[in-house]
C-alpha cells in the first residue's frame, strides 16, 4: 500500500507499530469528531505480528526517509533510507508463524473475492484517488479518478451505467446522496449493497429495511435492490464505537433518517417514472427546518355538529342499500347450500374438477399425476398422498446428470439461435474466467467478448426449459458458487453442477403437462438421492391417510 500524503517523523514511524496507536486523538473533544481515515488502532501491530512487514516514510522537509523492517513484533531493523515523500507499506508471509491461523484460510477464488469487497468498499468512497489492483500479476481493476458515477460503473461493469437512479436529500439531521438501482437490476444476493456514513463502509439492518420496503411490488419477493448511498452526519450524533471493525455505528436520530431516506428513495424512483402512483408535487420529501420564533402556535380544533342526534335518523334496517346487501348475502348462502345439495346427488362435479377427467382416487397401479397450483405434483400412495416439489425434483435430476457423465464426455449444449451477450461486473468476470474450463465441460458454451473485458457471450446451456435470462442465470451461478465454497464436501466441478442445477431447473409457476410430469417422475426416481436437493432440501413428502383422517374429525 502506497500513501503519497505528509509522511512520518522517525519517531512516529516507530510508534505507529505499537499497540494502541492512533494519530486522530490529540485531546477528549476529539473522540466525537473523528473524520479521518486510516487504521483503526492496533491493526498495524496485529498485522506486524503475523507477518513481515516493512515500511517506509518520509516529510517533505527531510532529506531522508525512515525504513523499519519488522518480523513478529520484532523490530529487525531501523535505518534511514531514500523515498518518496508519503509512506507505503509492504506485507509478506502473512499467518507464517502462526500455521493454525494459516489452516483456516478458504480457497484462493474465495479469500481473493473477499480482498476484492474490501477494495470496493474503500474505492466507492474515495473516487479522487487512483486505485489498481493485482492478483497473481493479473491487473484486476485498474480505476482512474472520476466522479462517483464513473466509479461504480467502472467497479461493476458497464451494464449498470442505464440502471443507476441519483437520490439527494438534504436536512438539518443527515444529508444524503447517491445512486439506486433500477428495479431491474435487482438481484437474489446482495452483492450490489452500501452505506456509507462521513465517508466509511457500514451495515446497517434498519436501513436496508427502509430501502427494501422503498422498492415494495417493484421488485420480485427475496431480490434485493442496488442501492451507493452516502450519508453526512455531525460526528457528535455519530457512535462508531460499538463494534471492533466500526462497520456497525449508532445514530442519534436514528427514525428521522430513515423516513428521509425512505423518502429520497422513493423521490429518485418516482422522479424517474418507476413508480408512476405517487403524487409527489403533492407530496414532496421531509422538511424539518425549524420552526420560526415569532410564528404564534395555533390549537388545533375538532369541528362537531351540537345538533345531531343518531337516535332520531333511520334505523340501520331502514337503509335501503344495507336491505339489499341483507337480501343478497342471504341469497348467496342459499344457493351455496343448494350446490353441495346437487353435488351430492351427482348432478354436477365438484369445484374445481373436470368432469371429463378421472377421480382423484384412482387405482394405485395407474400411477396417475395431478399438478397443485403449477408448482407440486400429486400422486396416491399406499400409505396416503405424496407431493413432489416440481422445481427441486428437476433440480436433482439436472445435478445428477452432470455429475453421471464420463470424465472426457462433455453434456450435450441446446445451441441457442443467436449468442447473448452476458454483462458482469469485475469481480464477477474475473471468477468466471477461472472457472471457464469446468462450466464448458458442464455443457456451456460461453467465450470471453473480444472487445471488453467485463462481457461473454453464450451460445448454449446444457438444459433449456425456453424463456431463459442468461444474464441472470450467470449471475446467480456465481453467487450460488461462492455461498457454496466453504462446503469442503462438494469439489469444484460438484459446486457448479449444483449452481447450474439450480438456476436452470423448471420455476414453481410453470404449467405442466401430464407427459412432462410423468417423466420427471420417473426420471427424480431413477436418482441416487430422489429425496433431496444438492443442498438438502426435502423434495418429497406423504401426507398418511391418518393424517387426512384426522382432519375431518
Amino acid at each position: 500500500m502506497v500513501d503519497d500524503g505528509s509522511g512520518m517523523s522517525e519517531t512516529d514511524a516507530r510508534m505507529c507499530l505499537e499497540r494502541h496507536a492512533t494519530s486522530k486523538i490529540r485531546n477528549a473533544d476529539d473522540l466525537f469528531s473523528i473524520r479521518t481515515m486510516g487504521f483503526r488502532g492496533e491493526a498495524l501491530a496485529s498485522i506486524a505480528a503475523i507477518s513481515h512487514l516493512e515500511l517506509k516514510t518520509k516529510r517533505k522537509e527531510d532529506e531522508l526517509g525512515t525504513e523499519i523492517q519488522v518480523e513478529g513484533t520484532v523490530v529487525k531493523s531501523q535505518d534511514h533510507c531514500s523515498c518518496v515523500n508519503g509512506t507505503s507499506f509492504s506485507v509478506k508471509n502473512l499467518f507464517y508463524n502462526v500455521p493454525a491461523r494459516r489452516n483456516f484460510l478458504k480457497s484462493d477464488p474465495v479469500e481473493i473475492n473477499q480482498i476484492q469487497e474490501e477494495f470496493i468498499r474503500v474505492a466507492l468512497v474515495n473516487q479522487d484517488i487512483n486505485f489498481i489492483l493485482v492478483s497473481n500479476n493479473k491487473e484486476i481493476f485498474n480505476l482512474p479518478t472520476s466522479n462517483i458515477r464513473q466509479r461504480i460503473i467502472h467497479l461493476f461493469g458497464s451494464g449498470i451505467a442505464d440502471k443507476l437512479v441519483p437520490v439527494q436529500q438534504k436536512s438539518e439531521v443527515v444529508q444524503i446522496s447517491g445512486f439506486i438501482g433500477k428495479p431491474e437490476r435487482a438481484r437474489k444476493s446482495r452483492g450490489e449493497q452500501y452505506f456509507f456514513v462521513n465517508g466509511r463502509f457500514i451495515k446497517h439492518p434498519y436501513f436496508h429495511y427502509a430501502v427494501d420496503s422503498a422498492y415494495q411490488q417493484l421488485i420480485p419477493e427475496k431480490y434485493y435492490p442496488a442501492y451507493f448511498i452516502h450519508f453526512e452526519v455531525n460526528p457528535a450524533e455519530l457512535d462508531v464505537n460499538i463494534h471492533p471493525t466500526k462497520t456497525e455505528v449508532k445514530f442519534q436520530h436514528e427514525k428521522v433518517i430513515y423516513s428521509i431516506l425512505h423518502s429520497a428513495v422513493r423521490q429518485g424512483l418516482g422522479r424517474f417514472s418507476l413508480t408512476p402512483s405517487i403524487d409527489f408535487d403533492t407530496e414532496p420529501g421531509f422538511d424539518l427546518s425549524t420552526r420560526p420564533a415569532d410564528k404564534p402556535v395555533v390549537q388545533p380544533q375538532i369541528r362537531i355538529n351540537p345538533d345531531y342526534n343518531p337516535f332520531g335518523s333511520r334505523t340501520r334496517m331502514d337503509d335501503p342499500l344495507n336491505a339489499r346487501r341483507e337480501r343478497s348475502n342471504k341469497e348467496n348462502w342459499e344457493k351455496m347450500f343448494q350446490s353441495q345439495d346437487r353435488e351430492q346427488a351427482g348432478e354436477i362435479p365438484a369445484a374445481g374438477t373436470d368432469p371429463e377427467e378421472p377421480s382423484v382416487s384412482a387405482a394405485e397401479g395407474n400411477k396417475q399425476l395431478y399438478q397443485f397450483k403449477n408448482r407440486y405434483i400429486v400422486c396416491s400412495v399406499h400409505s396416503g398422498m405424496m407431493l413432489i416439489d416440481q422445481q427441486r425434483a428437476h433440480e436433482r435430476v439436472i445435478f445428477e446428470k452432470l455429475l453421471q457423465k464420463d470424465e472426457n464426455q462433455e453434456i450435450a449444449p441446446q445451441q441457442e439461435l443467436f449468442p447473448v451477450a452476458v454483462k458482469l461486473s469485475s469481480p464477477e468476470a474475473s471468477l468466471l474466467n477461472d472457472l471457464l474450463k469446468d462450466i464448458r465441460h458442464a455443457g456451456f458454451v460461453i467465450e470471453p467478448s473480444r472487445h471488453q473485458t467485463d462481457t461473454f457471450m453464450v451460445s448454449a446451456v446444457p438444459f433449456n426449459e425456453g424463456n431463459i435470462n442468461f444474464q441472470e442465470i450467470i449471475e446467480e451461478m456465481l453467487d450460488h458458487y461462492q455461498h457454496t465454497g466453504q462446503d469442503a464436501r462438494w469439489d469444484r466441478y460438484t459446486r457448479i453442477a449444483a449452481s447450474a442445477a439450480k438456476n436452470l431447473s423448471i420455476k414453481g409457476g410453470k404449467a405442466m403437462q401430464t407427459e412432462e410430469m410423468n417423466n420427471l417422475f420417473d426420471e427424480l426416481f431413477a436418482c441416487r438421492f430422489p429425496e433431496a436437493t444438492p443442498d438438502g432440501k426435502s423434495i418429497i413428502t406423504i401426507v398418511t391417510m391418518e393424517e387426512i383422517a384426522n382432519r375431518f374429525k
